[in-house]
């Protein structure tokens, strides 16, 4: 009888050697040998190494790559809302719509282009008295939002909005217009990750690294934070200046190496 003896690299045996590190992850999946049974009685062995989280496909290596680039945010979203009460639904509801064209109008004189106005939240509610049941009133309200694509004009418009009659004012929520070029910087740098903790990977198994078999791609923009002032606060007081400072744009990868044969 023939004594096989099958050879395997675990993927927890590289964890605890420190390889591949960094904020990614990484996964390794290599073939294992195969034997074959004969007429004699000999015995095989066929087997894949298994490891937690890990894949059996095949020989090839699993990492995951991140990459991120810094962009300077151009466009400002601003919410502005109004609220009205009345005694009846009807009447609120057209003192607010009477109290938003106000705000829409200001808006647009401010240098606001219709196309970057959208109403977002409409609502009506009962005012009730101490019993909780009897309806003394009706309260409306609505919020609209206007992109400003000139940070420097952010001041004019808030003051032309809370002049206007705005009760509540959200903002900015700071974002780039132009991601593009960002996203292609973030792409490469994950890329570049991922094949250094690969290569890490491939060295500590002692096996030569091929070409990328897949690749899946992952990330986004990664916004910043949002601000919120209100009317009594900013009405008829000059607005803080708009300062941009810069954002990231993420990227990530997780990709798939070949073990080059023959290594």
């Amino acid at each position: 009888m023939k004594l096989v003896v099958l050879a395997t690299v675990a993927a927890a045996s590289l964890a605890a050697a420190g390889c591949g590190g960094g904020d990614g992850g990484s996964e390794i999946a290599l073939s294992g040998y195969s034997g074959s049974n004969s007429s004699s009685g000999d015995m095989g062995v066929s087997a894949a190494p298994v490891q937690p989280g890990g894949v059996v496909a095949g020989s090839g290596i699993t990492v995951v790559g991140s990459g991120t680039a810094d962009v300077v945010p151009d466009v400002a979203d601003w919410s502005f809302g109004v609220s009205s009460q009345a005694a009846t639904a009807s009447d609120a509801l057209s003192a607010n719509a009477s109290a938003m064209n106000a705000v829409l109008d200001a808006l647009k004189s401010a240098g606001v282009s219709k196309e970057d106005l959208q109403t977002t939240q409409v609502s009506l509610y009962p005012e009730t008295a101490d019993d909780g049941r009897t309806v003394t009133g009706y309260s409306a309200s609505s919020t609209v939002t206007a992109t400003v694509r000139k940070l420097g004009d952010a001041g004019k418009v808030v003051d032309a909005a809370v002049r206007a009659g705005a009760n509540d004012v959200y903002g900015p929520n700071l974002h780039p217009s132009d991601t593009d070029a960002q996203y292609r910087e973030a792409v490469d740098k994950a890329f570049d990750d991922a094949r250094a903790h690969a290569e890490a990977i491939a060295a500590k198994a002692g096996v030569s690294l091929g070409a990328p078999t897949a690749i899946v791609e992952g990330g986004g923009y990664v916004p910043g934070p949002m601000m919120a002032y209100d009317r009594a606060a900013a009405g008829g007081a000059e607005v803080a200046p708009v300062e941009p400072g810069t954002q990231q744009v993420s990227a990530s990868l997780t990709v798939t190496f070949a073990i080059a044969t023959g290594a």
